[in-house]
């Protein structure tokens, strides 16, 4: 059989879900052509192969290439004073009603040019790749008018064409109600539903809807007509949801088909059987927990109960979470929500691609898949999760190369 590339002499972690715990495989091949796996597993398993390039992993592990399913990477400016307004003991709802927060990137980013904003994201995107990321998913959602809005997803899908990663975009036009339209919320949500949903649909520069379902944000029956108009448009959808609150988004999403719900630091026992039922992936964010200083803790216990496949995401934004390191991500869900080492690999691969939609392309060592591998120089994949501020990554490779 002939093929581009044979990576050999390797350690699998294949997360492929047929397989116990991480799907360890001790002396293991992984065989790509034109950018898909043709064979991954034990090298006595595997068949004779004409590669045109035959590499020696020296006995290194190899994972999935690494997935962050959900940032904020592109917008501009940042959100430094508000940071020291929260030391000083400001809380979030408090910025945000006089008009920091969402609105202050609102602000900058409606100021910046979609080559601004590529050329600011750049950055955040390749301390991502740096450890291994190979597919990101980004969220507009600072610009809060047609126009901006659509700058926004267009510098995300540019980002996608300057590096080699898959970026899959997000439209989150109902992240926060823009000043225009102050006392207004149902005017504003007229305008995501009548003309920027859409317009966006239109030209492909979507792949998922999102919101944000809060009181200072949208109510449940706002969010109900912006999904009931992205499905109407064949695109799938995914929310905010029980951050700081418990308004029943989970469960709202999940009646929608939501590929995710995310935070969920409130989520109760319903909006849990309800994304059983819907299949839909509980994605937490640690680095948002950890720079509000929040106290509620996601019910992790309660979602492993009921099989919820649960990922992690760096939630990479300017107010909440200005973190680029899914492997400092995996550490922090470890200590702060007591995810095991186990789940957090998988949270980070597997699940995050389920948390995409792409769970047949990506997210596990099986043939049909992405060549995306992280190749690592460590002794055992517990050091991806234990260790902090320190990068082990000895090769990124996507799509096969």
């Amino acid at each position: 059989m002939r093929c581009d590339t044979i990576w050999q002499n390797a350690r699998l972690c294949s997360l492929a879900a047929h397989m116990p715990g991480l799907g360890i495989v001790e002396d293991g091949v992984i065989a790509a052509d034109d950018g898909r796996i043709v064979f991954a597993g034990a090298a006595t398993d595997a068949p004779a192969f004409e590669a045109t390039r035959t590499i020696d992993c020296g006995g290194r592990w190899i994972t999935p290439g690494l997935i962050d399913c959900h940032t904020h990477l592109v917008h501009g400016g940042n959100r430094a004073g508000e940071f020291e307004m929260k030391l000083a003991g400001a809380r979030y709802e408090d910025i945000a009603r006089a008009g920091g927060g969402i609105r202050a990137t609102m602000r900058a980013t409606r100021a910046s040019s979609e080559a601004d904003l590529v050329a600011s994201a750049l950055p955040r995107l390749d301390a991502l790749i740096a450890e291994g990321a190979t597919t990101i998913e980004i969220k507009s959602g600072y610009g809060l008018s047609p126009e901006s809005e659509a700058r926004m997803l267009r510098a995300a899908r540019t980002l996608g064409r300057e590096r080699p990663v898959t970026i899959r975009t997000t439209f989150l036009g109902a992240h926060a109600v823009p000043p225009e339209f102050d006392g207004d919320a149902d005017g504003y949500t007229d305008l995501v539903c009548d003309r920027m949903l859409p317009a966006v649909a239109a030209a492909g520069l979507a792949d998922t809807v999102d919101g944000f379902c809060e009181g200072i944000a949208f109510s449940p029956a706002q969010i109900e007509r912006v999904f009931t108009r992205a499905r109407e448009l064949g695109l799938p959808v995914k929310l905010h949801a029980e951050q700081l609150s418990n308004l029943g988004g989970a469960a709202l999403a999940a009646r929608h088909g939501a590929l995710s719900a995310d935070h969920l630091e409130h989520l109760d026992a319903d909006g849990i059987a309800a994304m059983r039922r819907a299949g839909t992936v509980a994605v937490l964010l640690p680095g948002a927990f950890y720079f509000l200083r929040e106290k509620q803790v996601p019910p992790v216990e309660q979602l492993r109960a009921a099989g919820v496949p649960i990922a992690i995401a760096t939630d990479c934004n300017p107010g909440t979470s200005p973190l680029t390191s899914l492997l400092l991500t995996m550490n922090m869900a470890a200590t702060l929500f007591r995810l095991t080492v186990e789940e957090c690999l998988a949270a980070v691969t597997r699940n995050a691609a389920l948390a995409l939609g792409l769970g047949h392309e990506a997210g596990t060592l099986e043939a049909g898949r992405w060549c995306d591998l992280a190749i690592w120089d460590v002794e055992s994949p517990a050091e991806l999760v234990y260790r902090m501020g320190f990068n082990p990554l000895h090769a990124r490779i996507w799509r096969g190369k």
